[in-house]
């Protein structure tokens, strides 16, 4: 029987989508969800599977086609095939290590054996990240072989008699390459922002001894009973929320000439990629333990990695949080996130010399930047946000006793 491979269902506000690389060739052997095919949005990468085990008759969609909804990718032609694999999967990944079909393709591509590679996901299940991180390995292992060659290539070239010569284009490299569908919509949105809010941004320091000295207890008890770490994040959500609730048009937004108060938190959580910035949003964050937003956290992660986010985790949001800290950033303007009408600026912690009661004493500091709308935000509730935010991690117990 004869199938037609279609676009998936795209919601409202993605028009389209451009079809990136086809994994399979015509006339390929097939197995049930198999990647034949990924394309890219403005939002995140799609990965069309096989349907049943078969062959892929015939390719209608090239490589950089733009596609809607419902159009017709290729036809495939149902088969009962049998494909050795054993090399691949062993005894047990079909069950309690399932593996995704991205995570698949890569391993026949690279003839990986899943049983010499150490996975970091939960329950030890095989991650993307655990599989690229062999194929980074081998790369460098294989290069490394090769730069004694490149460096006596360059050496003897050195030697040569120097003479009077035009400059080569091979010294002078350009390439130019169209942006990506992500990384053209981050574009469009970081200038939308900047060309219609009227964006400052506040900045202070939080001293986070307590925040660290009280992880540093309760982690280990944290991970055993919830299996997942304790991060600094949870903390940075729980005062956050708390700060909204006292300055609700932090958490609000402009639409034409009116104000959208949000009775609800969802909580952007920015995340680099290497095709640009996604911001997947926690839900209802207020109804959220510690446990249940690292846990949240930790599969936005894995799903980053194994490119299998929806929609529905990038879809709003009220407020967002973005951690410059992670890459060794210590102060910046985050750009908003629009409509929303703040966006909060986590920096690297620190050593430095404070006074507390009159004596100087070394203590881990961190800055924090809120950039806000000034058109719906004054400055008096932007300030005054950042020191509740800045208050709450001083003393933890106003987030564990809720006062």
């Amino acid at each position: 029987m004869t199938l037609k491979i279609l676009v998936p269902h795209l919601p409202e506000s993605v028009s389209d989508a451009t079809l990136i690389s086809w994994h399979k060739k015509v006339g390929d052997s097939v197995m049930k969800n198999d990647s034949l095919v990924d394309l890219e949005t403005d939002k995140v990468t799609l990965e069309v599977v096989a349907p049943e085990s078969g062959i892929l008759c015939e390719i209608l969609k090239l490589d950089g086609a733009i596609v809607t909804s419902g159009e017709v990718l290729a036809m495939f032609e149902i088969q009962n095939i049998q494909i050795n694999i054993s090399n691949i999967l062993d005894d047990n990944d079909d069950v309690n290590n399932p593996l995704t079909p991205s995570i698949r393709r890569l391993l026949r591509e690279h003839d990986l054996d899943t049983s010499k590679i150490i996975g970091t996901g939960k329950d030890g299940r095989l991650t993307k990240s655990d599989v690229l991180e062999v194929i980074n390995r081998r790369a460098l292992q294989e290069a490394e072989v090769v730069a004694p060659v490149s460096e006596l290539i360059i050496v003897t070239e050195s030697l040569k008699e120097l003479e009077p010569s035009t400059p080569s284009e091979n010294l002078r490299p350009e390439q130019r390459v169209p942006m990506t569908r992500l990384r053209a919509k981050v574009a469009e949105r970081l200038l939308q922002a900047q060309q219609n809010a009227a964006m400052l941004t506040t900045f202070n320091e939080v001293n986070m001894q307590n925040v660290m000295d009280l992880r540093n207890q309760y982690k280990t008890r944290f991970e055993k009973k919830h299996s997942v770490k304790l991060g600094f994040m949870s903390f940075f959500v729980k005062a956050s929320i708390e700060a909204l609730k006292h300055f609700p048009v932090i958490n609000a937004s402009i639409d034409d000439n009116d104000i959208i108060y949000h009775g609800y938190y969802d909580i952007g959580i920015a995340v680099s990629t290497e095709k640009g910035l996604i911001v997947p949003v926690l839900r209802d964050a207020d109804q959220l333990d510690f446990a249940g937003i690292e846990q949240s956290i930790v599969e936005f992660g894995e799903k980053t990695r194994d490119a299998k986010l929806s929609y529905d985790d990038l879809k709003g949001g009220t407020f967002t949080i973005t951690n410059g800290g992670v890459f060794g950033s210590m102060l910046s303007t985050p750009i908003l996130n629009p409509p929303q009408s703040a966006i909060l600026g986590m920096h690297a912690i620190k050593e430095r010399a404070v006074v507390e009661n009159g004596k100087i004493v070394i203590r881990p500091i961190m800055y924090l930047a809120l950039s806000y709308d000034h058109r719906l935000v004054d400055g008096r509730d932007a300030v005054q946000f950042l020191v509740t935010i800045k208050e709450c991690l001083e003393s933890p117990a106003h987030l564990l006793l809720n006062i």
